[in-house]
């Protein structure tokens, strides 16, 4: 008899037991409709978590989740983030979603040869930050004090790139990230190359800033680089249409009218770089103004497709303008050239 009991007990112990595991461990949840989101920050515990999944209702039991977490291994293999759960989710996929780094980010590509206003609004308009109070940070925030970036801001010091961001990231995080991709770019080789060309940071993105904006075919930027280099050294203007054209408000006038408009940038009014970049150069800019082709040209011309015709004198640049301004028959208009 006493038999009979000890088995019906264990029994029941096992059937409870699986009933359990089935429930906590087996079973999804019911679906959620917003989904639910919880914030894992660094350094919380396996404990902490698991309690705030549980509040949450991620997770049905706390208990549940710790045991699997030890048991599989997985405890210690949590991403911080933030997470956005849909329900009918077993602890399980919940934990694959956590150990996976799953979280919600907010995804911002910066495209090369944008100015700090135009990476302003974009960022805005992921409704991430304010564009008002990027702008006022890129300029003359105490992140860009720190760095020595004054008086002209982080211009042409915002990398370009695909950036992820937590939804609840700040401005100084947004533009943090982005100042250090910039800075990774300045490798011992690169800072070796600077001091055997006399330049510095500024020089070297002020003209990185200057290709891009006038490249279109990517191929052209070390000849570019080289044309402006060489009007450097022999005193030349370097006569650049984008430095006409750039203002630091972002407010922009056409070319022809531009060049024509004295300003702190307009390389048409003196010899030398501009005081600061025009944009945001990515790395090709970079490298071609680090290491730019040994041409004789002194001057280039745009014509039809994006690429440019160079010229070593004045005489020949004449002789291409008047020949990339004639209209071809069948087109009676042309492209403005420089």
């Amino acid at each position: 008899m006493k038999l009979a009991v000890s088995l019906l007990v264990i029994a029941i112990l096992i059937g409870a037991t699986y009933a359990a595991f089935s429930y906590y461990w087996l079973s999804p949840t019911e679906k959620f409709a917003p989904p639910r989101e919880v914030t894992i920050d660094k350094g919380e515990s396996f404990r902490q978590i698991a309690r705030a999944l549980a509040d949450a209702g991620v997770v049905r039991s706390t208990l549940a989740l710790r045991l699997y977490g030890r048991i599989s291994g997985t405890a210690s293999q949590i991403k911080p983030g933030d997470y956005a759960f849909k329900g009918d989710e077993r602890i399980t996929d919940v934990m694959r979603h956590l150990v996976n780094g799953d979280f919600i980010v907010v995804t911002i590509t910066i495209p090369e040869g944008l100015t700090v206003h135009e990476i302003a609004e974009r960022v805005a308009q992921t409704g991430l930050v304010c564009e008002d109070e990027f702008e006022d940070a890129a300029r003359d925030g105490a992140i860009v004090r720190a760095l020595g970036l004054m008086p002209l801001g982080a211009e042409g010091y915002l990398f370009p790139a695909t950036y992820k961001f937590s939804p609840h990231a700040k401005t100084d995080d947004v533009l943090a990230a982005m100042l250090a991709r910039f800075f990774q770019v300045l490798t011992p080789e690169v800072e070796e190359r600077m001091f055997a060309d006399g330049l510095d940071a500024r020089r070297l993105v002020t003209m990185a800033s200057i290709v891009e904006k006038e490249a279109k075919a990517p191929a052209e930027r070390p000849l570019i680089a080289g044309v402006f280099y060489n009007r450097l050294r022999l005193g030349m203007p370097l006569q650049s249409d984008p430095t006409a054209e750039y203002e630091l408000d972002g407010v922009k006038e056409s070319a022809a009218s531009a060049v024509h408009t004295t300003s702190a940038f307009n390389t048409y009014d003196f010899t030398g770089l501009p005081p600061g970049p025009i944009a945001n150069p990515g790395l090709k800019s970079i490298e071609a103004a680090l290491y730019p082709a040994q041409t004789d040209y002194l001057y280039f011309v745009a014509r039809e497709g994006g690429t440019h015709v160079f010229s070593k004198s004045y005489d020949e640049h004449r002789r291409v303008i008047a020949s990339e301004r004639k209209p071809a028959p069948s087109k009676p208009t042309t492209t403005p050239v420089k």
